[in-house]
């Protein structure tokens, strides 16, 4: 698959992984109606088809996204989905993994489509802020629940009350990114590790996912029931059986899905 939609998201495939490409370069790759549409299109695409294993998303050129389009906004667009939220996915991120791949600002909504992602790649020339503050507005697509989560609350905090960004540096530091690389390497990078995470059974790593994403909101009592509702049809399956019996033959799995 290789596709271009006409709200400039393209959507490619690459031994597994799905890359979504941002590319409203004249906009600085801010959010509108129809591509949040996009997007949302894709997240679909890439949970529905076995053979697509991680995603990947990006921004075309030096700006990851600027967040919400304001000139949409102005003109009385809804550039969220309902139940999919802004970009099409904040409020329903794919059960697959996916992988920000950070070039430039990533600023507003399109900090807060970062923040959505399960790991994060950014170059140098990464910068991440909630700047709502400034024009009167709220965080609204996730990022002040998320940020706290994911950085020092002191941090996360001053973020989000001065509207001001942190460096690739700062966010490095304080755990935001998985791997910082030189500029203009981030989407190759988050390629590189999107395959790593393809290269390995599939069922299991979509369980992974949904227990490190579902366990935040179980109770102590309840959360050895609700992992093992999820981890024993996956040691049940032809996978689990497939991988042990590849190491025993020392070679390469040959994954299923089933």
């Amino acid at each position: 698959m290789n596709i271009e939609t006409a709200d400039r998201v393209h959507v490619e495939e690459i031994n597994g992984v799905m890359v979504v490409t941002l590319d409203r370069q004249h906009a600085r790759n801010a959010i509108n109606r129809a591509t949040s549409e996009a997007v949302a299109a894709a997240m679909e695409e890439l949970d529905r088809r076995d053979d697509l294993s991680a995603g990947v998303i990006t921004g075309a050129g030096p700006v990851f996204c600027a967040g919400m389009d304001l000139k949409a906004f102005l003109a009385g667009e809804d550039v969220s989905l309902p139940g999919r939220g802004f970009a099409g996915f904040v409020e329903q991120p794919p059960a697959k993994p996916l992988i920000a791949a950070v070039e430039g600002p990533a600023l507003g909504g399109g900090f807060e489509i970062v923040l959505a992602c399960d790991l994060v790649v950014a170059s140098e020339t990464a910068r991440f802020g909630l700047p709502e503050v400034k024009r009167g507005l709220l965080a609204g697509a996730g990022g002040l629940m998320r940020l706290p989560r994911r950085v020092p609350y002191q941090l996360a905090m001053e973020m989000a009350l001065t509207g001001e960004p942190v460096d690739a540096g700062t966010a490095r530091a304080a755990g935001l990114i998985n791997r910082l690389v030189p500029a203009g390497g981030a989407r190759d990078a988050a390629v590189e590790l999107a395959s790593a995470i393809a290269a390995n059974a599939p069922l299991a790593v979509r369980a992974s996912k949904e227990i490190m994403t579902g366990s935040r909101e179980w109770t102590s009592e309840e959360e050895f029931g609700k992992m093992r509702g999820i981890f024993l049809p996956v040691r049940s399956s032809d996978d689990a059986r497939e991988g042990a019996l590849a190491f025993k033959e020392k070679r390469r799995p040959r994954w299923t899905g089933n």
